[in-house]
């Protein structure tokens, strides 16, 4: 059914706010939404905090969301964005985007729809003048060195990303109000608030997708803020992350980039993302949780050493009554060597940083690689041809491995893509994940989250493969030899476990991936590196998969290889191993496309060849497709339009044609004499 099609990624809208100090714990009872609520009108600022920081606590739950939905939670939660109280607003602000996080695209529609965006657009505005007036020192609580502007604006910077990634009317606000000048305000703090111009590049991204109403509000002083932060020298992985994430809206707003500056941009966000693919994430893990082990034991000897200062200190004064007491608190802040080390968890922050990273470059490259994209109708001419004109002349950089240059994209891409070797970085992350720094994560609860970003990380990487093996010229991918250890390296991916993959995100990549690099090998006669019994074996476990994708791409798989086992010599026995099973499928299959894809993959395998004509009658392939055609037919009409989309019932109808035909072409096979 034609060759797949390149994926496209959108970001992801961010999590719910982590639950601070004083924003209630596991062991207060979770009070009714009617009471909480109605404590939001309390005269007091810390009632109305408390209550804030509960309703917070509570809409991560997501079973517990209607409750509040039907009491107004949005219209009550609203006005307090712009509270006299600072940690009011901080808290109301959380629990808006915890609602807006965990409620998803139907609550941020709600959201908007009871008016959030008019309070929300005044904090932000507001936040944003802040920043610039003298009021950061009485704002700026002593004790802790909270500054309280900044905090609203993160927590009110995250709540706008994720209603404007949720919400058209939201984004079209966001244009109107001219948000873009509050936002890229904050911006200006990324050198000493590095986790709030991180939150704003994300925003930033999210905005900047498929806006082009908002490409006249970039002008050269926004862009300056961007490319600013983009050249920021800080090493750190979370810098390394906010640089990622400004490239990616640099990237977004391409088309307001001069032509004669188009060509070093392009080159800056690729070696930004380069950068990023290049540090070894398991390396990484493994050193950061060695220095989180001698922190953690610097800080236990500290605190030894405070203990033993006490006691002397508590000697000392019961000999002397009259001495002024000081406050634990504060012996502890000036004595206390831990108060110069990081923050709390700093480094698990830097790996998660990191991780976030590759997987945001990835991301974006596949993106890149389909930006210029044809339109639908355009594409289904492009993918079912296989004319050499439709790629691009070659390029080969000796020394640099497997290269791969899009060809949607222009020359100042290809250039940058090979000189800051891409394609080779992209190869990396697809191996698996280091297994020592999956046991450290597996035994430590808290890294254990990252076992699902390394996973994320290395099925970017093969989405990312599989966008460029669709757009690449065989000579620009390396050659034969490239080609065929790539499909080598992907099946040592598939078969050097123990156990079957089972988990679905990986399939689904691997499988495209694979999907794509053997229609590739098919269409330049290069001998494929998979075993019959292989690639049998990955079809068996993958036509099990919950997913529709991976059923489709292991039955395209089979039909693939099917037809080039069909060109060679004594190969029938295998053609009637893959005849049988492509024709239970498509008898069997629940799904209309897989079975589709089943027929258009033994239209392939059965199409020409000697032993392709041995295994057919063999298989009883003729008669079997004549029984079939009444009932595939009274399926498209049963169960087509309420389950395929127009281009899947468009390329179903084709099935349905081609069924005919292949009948008709059988039947004269069996007379010839």
């Amino acid at each position: 059914m034609g060759k797949s099609r390149a994926r496209r990624f959108r970001r992801a809208p961010p999590g719910p706010t982590e639950r601070r100090d004083g924003q209630g714990g596991p062991e207060e009872e979770e009070e009714p939404a009617a009471e909480l609520l109605d404590k939001l009108q309390h005269p007091s600022a810390e009632v109305r905090e408390y209550a804030c920081a509960s309703i917070s606590k509570l809409l991560q739950q997501r079973h517990v969301i209607p409750a509040f939905l039907q009491r107004d939670v949005v219209r009550c939660l609203g006005p307090l964005l712009m509270d006299h109280s600072l940690p009011v607003r901080e808290t109301a602000a959380g629990a808006l985007r915890n609602l807006s996080a965990c409620g998803g695209f139907e609550v941020c529609d709600d959201m908007v729809t009871n008016d959030i965006m008019t309070p929300l657009v005044a904090l932000l505005k507001e936040c944003s003048t802040g920043l610039d007036a003298n009021q950061l020192s009485p704002k700026k609580c002593r004790e802790t060195n909270k500054n309280y502007i900044e905090d609203i604006a993160n927590e009110a910077i995250n709540l706008l990303w994720n209603i404007c990634e949720c919400n058209n009317t939201a984004l079209y606000i966001f244009n109107k109000e001219g948000c873009l000048e509050a936002v890229l305000h904050y911006m200006k703090k990324f050198s000493t608030n590095v986790d709030l111009a991180i939150s704003v590049a994300n925003c930033l991204q999210a905005v900047t997708e498929d806006n082009p109403d908002l490409l006249s509000s970039f002008n050269a002083s926004a862009q300056q803020v961007l490319e600013t932060v983009m050249m920021c020298p800080e090493s750190t992985m979370k810098h390394i992350l906010l640089r990622t994430l400004i490239a990616g809206t640099i990237w977004n707003i391409k088309d307001t980039i001069p032509p004669g500056s188009l060509g070093s941009m392009v080159n800056a966000i690729l070696k930004i993302f380069s950068e990023s693919l290049a540090i070894d994430a398991g390396e990484t893990i493994i050193r950061m949780n060695e220095a989180e082990k001698n922190r953690l034991k610097l800080a236990a000897e500290a605190e030894t050493e405070e203990n033993m200062s006490d006691v002397v200190d508590n000697c000392v004064l019961s000999e002397d009554d009259n001495m002024e007491e000081i406050p634990k608190g504060k012996l502890r802040r000036e004595n206390d060597v831990s108060d110069l080390l990081p923050s709390d968890k700093w480094e698990l922050k830097e790996v998660t940083a990191l991780l976030t990273a590759q997987q945001t470059a990835l991301e974006i490259i596949v993106n890149m690689c389909c930006s210029e994209d044809p339109s639908d109708d355009e594409w289904e001419e492009l993918s079912s041809s296989d004319e050499s004109d439709l790629f691009m002349e070659n390029s080969y950089n000796e020394g640099s491995g497997l290269l791969m240059t899009p060809l949607c994209l222009s020359d100042e891409v290809h250039s940058a893509f090979l000189n800051n070797l891409i394609p080779k970085k992209i190869l990396e992350k697809t191996a698996f994940p280091n297994g020592v720094a999956l046991d450290i994560c597996m035994h430590n609860p808290s890294w254990k989250p990252l076992i699902k970003k390394l996973n994320a990380v290395q099925c970017r990487a093969l989405t990312c493969l599989h966008s460029i093996l669709l757009v690449s010229d065989v000579d620009c991918l390396g050659g034969a030899s490239a080609l065929q250890s790539l499909a080598q390296h992907l099946s040592q991916l598939v078969f050097s476990k123990t156990e079957f993959p089972t988990d679905t995100e990986f399939l689904e990549a691997i499988t495209s991936a694979l999907r794509a690099l053997l229609q590739t090998m098919a269409s330049k006669n290069i001998s494929q590196c998979m075993t019959p019994e292989q690639l049998l074996a990955l079809c068996e476990a993958g036509i099990h998969s919950s997913n529709v994708s991976v059923r489709v791409n292991v039955v395209s798989i089979l039909g693939i290889s099917g037809s080039v086992l069909a060109k060679g010599q004594d190969t029938a026995e295998t053609l009637k191993m893959i005849g049988k099973f492509l024709l239970e499928v498509a008898m069997k299959e629940s799904s209309l496309v897989v079975a589709g894809e089943a027929l258009d993959a033994l239209f392939d395998v059965f199409a020409d060849g000697e032993e392709a004509e041995k295994a057919a009658i063999q298989i009883k392939l003729l008669q079997t497709l004549k029984e079939f055609q009444p009932v595939f037919r009274m399926r498209m009409r049963k169960e087509g339009k309420g389950q395929c989309s127009t281009d899947q019932l468009c390329v179903l109808d084709n099935v349905k044609m081609n069924l005919k035909r292949f009948i008709a072409y059988q039947e004269t096979l069996g007379k010839t004499p």
